[in-house]
């Protein structure tokens, strides 16, 4: 992969970033600096089948565009940072127009960095249609919130199975997309940025950067949903005293970022990426965190040497989970989308099937947030259960 070839590493290249054919989106603007169009036979494609949300309550979602006038774009210095975030949260009903999964422009780019060559594929994911309602009425009362990030060259979308479970449980989900760090994303005045930080991102010090900048975004988007003036009309519903944040990849260790910086964030989960910016050697203030990702880079033994720095300085409740027979996407949207496309995985194909891989990661992000946010005993979190064999809970200290 060209933006991170100066780390040594392969696993932890992996745990950092979306492989080697994604930041090929970056070049896939026309001279206007807008992404080529899809065929029409997007008007009729039938989309990718999302699976289903769990919980009880239908979900609305609501889309904004965050400028933070304070800050320079760390990969565009001369604009200042900007985000896409979608805002899913429980509804009061189901009624109302389908959101779309990517904007067809999206879809296309995201298809091609994955090295997809059939034609249809992006005529079928921008066909693809989510199980949120758009701009929905909120359920009555206050709900928790989660912060949530996608992996380094990934659109917030590949993080929608998850923000819809959460969502469908109870839960505010903001997902945020981070200007310049995605194969494609749409932003106001029809705009598509790619992966400009793809090309720029050549060593580990550039990724502790990246990591701490989305930190720092994610911090922003807090203060623009709890904040005075808040940028979501529905802000009303959000408990402010209950935040938890989690991520993929780069997005995971953004979230471990954020805690250091942001004591708001009582919790979070780094779902396998490598720790860009050390967890601090004082810890997170004992606020209780969460690794989980694949055993093959993750587990006790693995080559990401993060992990084992991280869980020293990891202080309070903590858990180090990791899945057999996983890949670094079976934490995101990616199984799904890579079946039912016929999308090939950049290495090794995961033997877990998708919709496992999707109940995994949603069952033990949702009780580590149960637990650590509303206070709901978990005996998931305790230890091995049959219901889960391919979930492996590790104590380095003690030995596997």
């Amino acid at each position: 992969m060209k933006t991170l070839r100066m780390v040594s590493t392969a696993a932890l290249l992996a745990a950092l970033a979306v492989p080697a054919a994604v930041p090929t989106a970056a070049h896939a603007q026309d001279a206007g600096g807008r992404a080529p169009a899809p065929a029409a036979a997007q008007r009729t494609a039938t989309g990718v089948l999302l699976p289903r949300p769990t919980g009880a309550s239908p979900v609305g979602r609501s889309t904004l565009h965050l400028v933070d006038a304070s800050r320079q774009d760390l990969w565009v210095p001369e604009r200042p940072r900007e985000l896409m975030v979608d805002v899913y949260y429980p509804a009061r009903g189901a009624a109302g127009r389908p959101a779309p999964y990517a904007d067809p422009r999206e879809a296309l780019l995201l298809v091609r960095a994955a090295g997809g060559t059939d034609p249809d594929a992006a005529a079928r994911l921008g066909a693809t249609r989510t199980h949120s309602t758009t701009d929905a009425v909120p359920e009555r009362g206050r709900h928790p919130l989660l912060l949530l990030s996608p992996g380094f060259g990934a659109p917030r979308f590949t993080l929608t199975t998850l923000a819809e479970d959460l969502a469908s449980r109870g839960y505010v989900t903001a997902v945020v997309d981070h200007a310049h760090e995605s194969s494609g994303t749409r932003f106001p005045g029809n705009r598509i940025l790619t992966c400009v930080a793809c090309d720029k991102a050549q060593t580990w010090e550039d990724m502790h950067k990246a990591t701490v900048n989305r930190g720092q975004d994610l911090s922003f988007v807090l203060d623009r949903l709890t904040g005075p003036r808040p940028a979501w009309r529905h802000a009303s519903t959000i408990d402010r005293r209950r935040v938890g944040a989690t991520g993929h990849s780069i997005g995971g260790a953004a979230a471990a970022s954020l805690m250091a910086q942001d004591g708001r964030v009582l919790a979070g989960i780094n779902m396998d990426g490598s720790f860009g910016d050390p967890i601090p050697a004082d810890g997170l203030g004992g606020r209780p965190f969460m690794m989980f990702g694949a055993d093959e880079t993750h587990g006790s033994n693995g080559p990401d040497p993060t992990w084992q720095a991280a869980w020293k300085n990891l202080g309070g409740w903590k858990r180090w989970l990791t899945v057999t027979g996983s890949h670094h996407y079976t934490f995101s949207d990616m199984p799904v989308v890579f079946d039912q496309l016929g999308l090939p995985y950049p290495d090794t194909p995961p033997t877990i099937p998708a919709d496992r891989a999707v109940t995994v990661t949603r069952d033990y992000t949702a009780a580590f947030f149960d637990l650590h946010l509303r206070h709901r005993p978990q005996p998931l979190l305790d230890g091995p259960t049959p219901a889960h064999p391919e979930v492996l809970f590790l104590q380095p200290d003690a030995g596997r």
